[in-house]
């Protein structure tokens, strides 16, 4: 097992990171480590990476697109508005502040379902009212990735409902009956050990006053100047709210992120809240903002290819399961373990539920699991590595809202904490609700 690829590939992955190695060298290194131990050669590995790319050349534009209308909404000066509101509505009240940004993401995966979408717009303009609060921007990293992460595990609406959906499909597809009302009974304790997560970070560990360390001069041009005019609410600011609508709306209408920030671009290009000759100062700042979290979803995609094609993740369950024999508790650890493995390499839990349930399903069937101990299983070892995982868009998400002023680091900052906060609980949970149902 030791010499699995996808555990080599994953761990070169995470010790390269964790030395401070952009995540961008430290998932290609791992994609072509994963090739050369399968026995390819070199450039076999890297063109492999390279074909299966285009998996995520969707997101990767609508990340793109999406930095370029968050930095429009910051010229267009309601930004400033916004932020003297909340200063004076969440002067001493941290804690509360965090909580409802805990709260706005987690209706952006179920009734207001744009993901990651309003994190570029919504974070940036509040960097400098962190500061004064003195708040630990790893407390927001935290409730950013529960809001992304949490409901889509236990709510069976919007990307709930996709994502459990999947796992009761695949299972369906693996010859184990199971419904969606009890995949979503069996994900309710992992869905605990989130919530347990979240207010551990909260209210112990990043509680306390804490500054980001200053801008660095090589990071300057990652910086997002947003206008410090303050101005009276008047027709741009309302143009600005109508451009934010029409977003949502046509995302909702084309289930096309690409064609919603488009939308609302072309409303404050048309309207003049964004004057034409400013075009180019705003699609600069928006690729500094979103191109890096872009780029790392393409690669991501190719090392997730690299990863299938191996073969080592079926030879990794055997070897696991070979090793802990039929005892339940042992089963459900080693399947969480594997789990946290693989989704920390391919970086989405959606992706990898079919992957995993055509391994698990006859495992545990032979083991005797009940449908719902082996549905808690699937989901919580998919989700298992979403959060801390460094390609994951449950992480690269936070960062790239928090480190637009180039003073949070997407390694320590979010995905250590994130990874601490809910995998241990998750893990936990998990085992326990593979035991008990």
């Amino acid at each position: 097992m030791l010499t699995n690829e996808v555990l080599v590939s994953v761990l070169v992955m995470v010790v390269v990171s964790l030395f401070r190695v952009n995540v961008l060298f430290a998932i290609i290194l791992a994609a072509l480590t994963a090739g050369l131990m399968s026995g390819m050669s070199l450039g076999e590995a890297a063109e492999l990476m390279v074909s299966g790319m285009g998996g995520q050349s969707n997101t990767a534009l609508s990340y793109i697109l999406l930095g370029i209308f968050a930095v429009m909404i910051g010229l267009s000066g309601i930004t400033t508005i916004l932020v003297n509101k909340m200063l004076t509505l969440f002067r001493g009240k941290k804690m509360a502040l965090v909580l409802s940004l805990a709260g706005i993401a987690c209706l952006s995966q179920n009734i207001v379902p744009v993901h990651i979408a309003f994190i570029p717009i919504l974070i940036p303009p509040l960097l400098g009212l962190f500061n004064k609060l003195k708040l630990d921007r790893r407390a927001v990293a935290a409730a950013l990735t529960f809001g992304l992460k949490a409901p889509y595990m236990t709510i069976p609406v919007g990307f709930g409902l996709i994502f459990q959906g999947i796992i009761r499909d695949e299972m369906i597809a693996n010859n184990m009956p199971i419904t969606l009302n009890e995949v979503t009974i069996s994900m309710l304790i992992p869905g605990a050990g989130m919530v347990v997560g979240l207010l551990v970070a909260i209210f112990i560990t990043y509680r306390k006053d804490h500054l980001p360390k200053e801008s660095q001069p090589d990071e300057a041009n990652i910086e997002i100047a947003y206008t410090e005019e303050k101005g009276n609410w008047g027709f741009y600011q309302w143009m600005t709210i109508i451009a934010i609508i029409a977003v949502l709306v046509t995302q909702l209408m084309t289930e096309s992120l690409i064609l919603g920030a488009l939308a609302g671009i072309i409303i404050l290009f048309a309207t003049r809240v964004i004057k034409m000759n400013e075009n180019e100062k705003v699609v600069q700042k928006g690729i500094g903002m979103m191109g890096m979290i872009a780029f790392i979803m393409l690669v991501a995609s190719g090392y997730a290819t690299v990863l299938q094609e191996t073969g080592g993740i079926e030879q990794l369950v055997e070897q696991a399961i070979s090793m802990v024999g039929t005892s339940s508790f042992l089963i459900a650890t080693t399947m969480l373990v594997v789990g946290l493995f693989i989704t920390m390499g391919i970086g989405t839990s959606f992706g990898t539920i079919p992957i995993l349930a055509a391994l698990y399903v006859p495992i545990c069937a032979a083991a005797g699991l009940s449908p719902l101990a082996t549905a808690a299983l699937i989901g919580t070892a998919g989700a298992l590595g979403d959060a801390g995982s460094p390609a994951s868009d449950s992480t690269l998400g936070p960062t790239a809202g928090l480190n637009a002023d180039g003073r949070h680091n997407h390694i320590w900052d979010t995905c250590v904490p994130t990874f601490l906060h809910y995998n241990i609980p998750l893990f936990i949970c998990g085992v326990i609700a593979a035991v008990i149902l």
